[in-house]
């Protein structure tokens, strides 16, 4: 029981980090309408962009931990908001109205020079943060036995849940949410309402990627470093996740994604390891074909 209880607290800190990418994808294909990998290279871009420059203020500048960590994280946002902002402006946008498959070139493209830029910046290294934040909260003790987590999944857990949560009240209780769901529903109409469904396109596509850039940095202080090749991975991941709760409404793809990080962390738990990734891929893509086949019925 106590090992049941582990594995499901282990899942939360899974579950926001999930919930949240697919919460900010699901904003961001709403006025796409695409396939966009790049939204997981902006997350490891983030991520890398932060050990960068922390260990720049770390290692050569003497600053103390929270004051290096402060600069990668001011460092992370800019780059990857400016990176997000040019991506949305100068290919995206033109290219939402072409065929599906240039987007899916262009995305594949943009996501091979944020990682090159990565890697080059980090000379191939293997860049990992000191740990802090690391002691632990017991929620349950069974004999010698903890149920535990960490104050940094905590803190991470919260901040995440808070971004679905701000970003669920923005779109539900604003104007710029109603704007939004005009263009997501038809832009052309929302024109002719008075609307810059351009606006709206990169106002969504920057708040997408600042829920991208928020997510990176929160899952590299909490893994401590940041892969090279996160970006195909988490790319093609939220891709599929956010499929799970559909496409349409931003929080019920954020609980999607949810469910589908407690399934990752229970296989994880009792299943067979090396398996993990095929099977966690294998029914993300039985779901998008069920979930298609039923729209294409109705």
């Amino acid at each position: 029981m106590a090992y049941l209880l582990q594995q499901l607290a282990n899942a939360v800190p899974l579950a926001a980090l999930y919930a949240a990418l697919a919460f900010g994808y699901a904003v961001a294909f709403g006025v796409t309408k695409r396939a966009d990998i790049t939204y997981g290279a902006i997350f490891a871009f983030s991520g890398q962009i932060l050990l960068l420059f922390t260990e720049l203020a770390y290692v050569r500048f003497w600053l103390v931990l929270p004051a290096a960590l402060a600069v990668g994280a001011c460092a992370a946002i800019v780059y990857s908001l400016a990176a997000g902002l040019w991506i949305g402006r100068s290919i995206m946008l033109p290219l939402v109205s072409k065929s599906p498959n240039t987007v899916i070139v262009a995305a594949l493209g943009i996501m091979i020079v944020l990682m090159e830029t990565a890697r080059l910046a980090a000379d191939t290294r293997a860049i990992w943060l000191p740990p802090f934040l690391n002691g632990t909260v017991v929620f349950w003790t069974d004999g010698a036995f903890q149920v535990t987590l960490t104050y940094i999944q905590l803190i991470d857990t919260a901040l995440m849940a808070a971004i679905v949560a701000v970003g669920t009240l923005i779109l539900r209780r604003t104007a710029w949410g109603r704007i939004w769901r005009a263009v997501t529903d038809d832009p052309l109409a929302a024109e002719l309402c008075g609307t810059s469904a351009n606006r709206v396109f990169l106002v969504a596509y920057a708040a997408a990627a600042l829920v991208a850039t928020i997510c990176g940095i929160l899952a590299t202080f909490y893994y401590g470093s940041m892969d090279f090749g996160a970006g195909l991975m988490f790319g093609l991941k939220v891709l599929l996740i956010a499929a799970v709760g559909g496409y349409s409404d931003p929080l019920r793809s954020a609980g999607g994604a949810a469910g589908l990080a407690v399934v990752e962390t229970m296989w994880g738990a009792y299943g067979p390891f090396v398996w993990r990734d095929l099977v966690i891929f294998s029914l993300l893509v039985l779901i998008l074909v069920m979930s298609r086949r039923e729209r294409v019925v109705l």
